[in-house]
Order: structure tokens, then sequence, then C-alpha cells
């Protein structure tokens, strides 16, 4: 499956050349102004034209609401990549340097570092003059400059920002008499209800464009906090920050990010209004956001898992994978194999949902969990802690390039799962780079095309338990894996570095032999 290239959409120029999203694979970013107009007259026309409800124009709805919407241009300083001054080692003195200067120009000729200029947009919700936009609009700029509709323009002061959701908050300087939108709630959208787009693509003011919600709860890689708005609407470079209204001319979500149009067209992403309403608060008091954190890796609740785990299928909730040690989590007694299914009295159907719900708790709170152990319901009451800037720091259990995993040849070998196995040493646990009390055993071998390379286990991988139990000798991982029947599932708790998950294994209905 090839990857999805997701774009910021933001219009990027620089002084005597365009610097466009082109360099993250979007071909049409920094293409002029009069041949976005060309194109688009060129364009043929749409084969059904969109139904407005009740057959009337938008026209009186994007009147009203155009004054609020702004367009926001970014100044920012870019360090040259060839530094003033400086040759390569060898040639800073004698005949080289005189060759460079003679027909290269003298470094110490060419500026350290120039201005680059972005676009983007935003929108006034406060006769105070707060202005949402997105984080990477204005990220390292050293002046942000706000033009409204009416012509008006001010400075723009960065009171708040927000990485992980691409959020920002800023204030205009000296404003007064401004018009403003009113935030509506995104968790009552639902999919195929109409949106309104509007903002500066390609740095074409005032634009709008008419579409539907495609769709929602979208995980777009961005970051942990993934909860996109989908729709065709179009979104543009240019169009970061905007608004995406619904048709009572509420906000209901930020424009942040496009799909390469090499890839597709007619997908955009926006951030839910909710979700930023839920951060205003530290934004504009704190200036950044500090969120709840528990200190637990989780993934989704899979039929593979559920089967694992000996629930029923289409079963719904996180699992928990791993717990970090001394972490609020493991004070109050999580275990790897828990499988969260409520938090704080509201059902949690995936890992994303939880980990938003977590992050959104303040830190010194209490995050009530109703979860499954071994089959059993249980409540456990987390006391969180603040999220630390590094948790994506958090061992990720790869090989660093062109590192192998161990050598060696394997001591026994299990053809229902597909691998070949030995006993973890002292040596090879070095190998593997393991912290602390390294037991298991390691995977030396994994058969192409079976079932233990179907679901993702790698050479190297330490297997801790099987089906619950766990294992220190190879025959122990073969004895425990035969007692599964074909078509069933074999739950592993697998370490890679010093990341553990369980790993789901359906045994194939025909054994495969390892070395075949």
């Amino acid at each position: 499956m090839k990857r999805i290239s997701i774009i910021a959409a933001t219009v990027l120029f620089s002084v005597g050349a365009l610097i466009a999203c082109s360099s993250q694979g979007h071909a049409d970013a920094g293409a002029p102004a009069g041949a976005v107009l060309q194109q688009a007259v060129q364009a043929p026309a749409p084969a059904v034209a969109v139904a407005v409800p009740g057959g009337q124009s938008l026209a009186p709805l994007i009147k009203s609401l155009k004054p609020a919407v702004v367009n926001i241009a970014t100044t920012s300083t870019v360090k040259h990549p060839r530094v003033r001054g400086q040759l390569p080692p060898g040639m800073q003195e004698g005949p080289w340097s005189e060759f460079f200067e003679r027909y290269f120009g003298a470094p110490r000729e060419m500026p350290e570092e120039f201005r680059s200029n972005s676009l983007g947009s935003g929108f006034i919700f406060n006769k105070e003059g707060l202005v949402l936009t997105n984080f990477h609009v204005i990220k390292d700029a050293t002046e942000v400059r706000v033009r409204l509709a009416d012509g008006r323009e001010f400075d723009g002061k960065v009171i708040g920002k927000d990485p992980p959701l691409d959020v920002a908050l800023l204030k205009l300087v000296n404003a007064k008499d401004l018009p403003t939108v009113a935030l509506g709630d995104s968790d009552a959208l639902e999919q195929g209800d109409f949106v309104l787009a509007m903002g500066n693509p390609f740095g074409l003011r005032e634009s709008a464009s008419f579409g539907i919600v495609s769709a929602k709860d979208r995980t777009i890689g961005a970051g942990n906090y993934d909860d996109f708005i989908q729709t065709d609407a179009a979104i543009n470079p240019g169009n970061s920050g905007g608004p995406l209204f619904n048709l009572k001319g509420e906000v209901v979500g930020i424009n942040t990010a496009i799909v390469s149009p090499q890839i597709g067209q007619g997908i955009g992403f926006a951030v839910p209004i909710n979700l930023a309403k839920q951060i205003l608060p530290q934004l504009q008091s704190k200036g950044k956001v500090a969120r709840g954190y528990m200190g637990v890796t989780v993934s989704d609740l899979t039929n593979d898992l559920a089967q694992g785990l000996g629930l029923p299928p289409g079963a719904k909730g996180a699992v928990v994978q791993q717990v970090v040690p001394k972490s609020p989590a493991a004070k109050a007694g999580l275990q790897a194999g828990d499988v969260v299914v409520a938090l704080n009295g509201k059902p949690v159907e995936g890992s994303g949902q939880l980990t938003r719900g977590v992050a959104a708790v303040a830190p010194g709170g209490i995050a009530s969990l109703g979860l499954l152990r071994n089959g059993q319901k249980k409540e456990v009451s987390v006391t969180v802690a603040q999220r630390p800037d590094d948790e994506e720091a958090l061992a990720r259990g790869e090989y660093p390039e062109g590192e192998q995993g161990p050598g060696g040849e394997a001591g026994n070998k299990s053809p229902r799962l597909g691998i070949k196995l030995q006993a973890l040493t002292p040596d090879l646990a070095r190998q593997l780079k393991l912290e602390g009390d390294a037991s298991g055993v390691v995977v030396s071998e994994v058969v192409s095309g079976g079932a233990a390379e179907r679901a993702g286990l790698q050479r190297g991988d330490v297997i801790l338990e099987v089906n619950r139990q766990p294992v220190s000798k190879p025959e122990q991982v073969v004895q425990f894996a035969g007692k599964t029947k074909p078509g069933e599932v074999v739950l592993l708790r697998v370490r890679r570095g010093n990341n553990a998950v369980f790993v789901p294994v359906r045994v194939p209905e025909k054994s495969e032999e390892a070395g075949k």
C-alpha cells in the first residue's frame, strides 16, 4: 500500500524566488495567480451541479461571514545553506580560494540569511481581536501581518501555540470595531452535512468553496491527536488556518491539510473546532497546552486481538500494550493486556479516543477507567501527570539503519507460526540493546509468507509471552503455540527494542514448515 502524502496548505514565497510546497510533493503550490486563474478557466465544468439546500444561493451567507475571515502574511528569516566565509577544507587559502572568488564570487559576498514570506488564513472569533489559525502558518515567523476583507491591516501578536494540534492563537494589535464569527459544535457534524471553506488559496483573497463532510475521525499521521474532518470542499495552499463553516455560519473546523494532487483531489482535512475550543483557555492564559499523561502505549482492539484476549468478535476498546515504569498508570495498577472500554463514564472505542480523552484531563486530575482484564470488568482510577514533551521518544523497538538482528542457528522452530527460535543469552541481549533484566525467546528467522510474517513479526523480536503464559525457552513457545487449533489466534507478547506489544498470529489452516 502506498503512503499518502499529506501537505499543509500554506503558500510560501521568498525574496527573488518562489519557495513552494512543491518541495513537499505539491507541484502547484507556487504557481503565479495568473497561471492559476488560467487553469481554472480552462478546467472542464463538473458533470453534475452541486445542489444547494432549498435551491438558494450561498451569497448572503458568504457575504455575512467574509468580513471576519483574514489573510495572514508572515515573514521569517532563513539561514543560507552556504555560510559566509566558509569554503571546503583545504580550499580556504591559496589558488582554490582565488578560483572560487573569480568564478563564483567571494563567499563573504553571499548573504548568510534571507527573508522568506508565507501566506495563510485565519478568522476573528472575539471582539478583542483574537484570531485562530494553524501553528504551521506562523511557525518561526518574525513578523505577522493580518489583513481584513475591508482592507484594514494589523500586526498580529502570537499569544499561543500548540504544535501537536497544529493550532495557534493570535491577537490583533490596536484593533477595534472588528467583525467576528461564532464557534460551532463539530461533534454535531454528520457525514454528508454541507460545509463551506473560506480563505486565501494561492494568495487569492476571500475565496469560498462548497462541499460536504466526507468523513469524520480521520487519522492521517499528523500526530498523536489526529481526529480530522475530511471534506471535499476545495482546500488549497493558502487555505491553512481558514474556517470551515456549517450552513448556520458557525465555524466547525480549521482547514489544515490536503492530499497531494498527484495522488487525489477533493480530499482536505480540518481540525474539529471542539478540539480547538478545549485548549483555547490555556492558549490564552499560558501560551501553550499542558496535557494529561498516564504512561501507556495503546492500540485498537482488532478482532484477532479480541480473540487472543478471550473477548467476543466486534468488541471495542483500547488495548494496553505497555505500561511505562513508575508512570501514573503503573502506580494505579494498569497492566499490559488490559482493555480500556470507558473513560470518565464515556465509552472508549479505540486507542485514539483514549489518547485524546486522557490528554483533555488537566494534570493532577483523575481519569476513571473502565476496563476488561482477563475477561473480567474492573474499575481503575489514575491520577494523571503532565505529558512530557519527549513522550514520542519512548523506545520504538527498531534497529538502527543498516543494523540487522542477531545471527546464529535456531535452537527450535515453530512450523505453525513460521518462525525459528533461540534462547536469549546475555550476549544476544547486548546485541539487541535490551535494557534491564532481559528475558524471553528470540525470533532468529521469519519464514517468508508465513503466519508470523503476515502478523508483522521480525527477526530479532523477543517473545515474552504466548497466550498470556511467560516463556523463557524456545520449546515453550512451540508447546504453547501447538495447542492452538488451525484458524485460531496465538497471542504473542513481543519485545522489540525496549517496546513491548501484543501481536496476534492466526494459525493457518495448513501448517507451514519453517525453512521450507
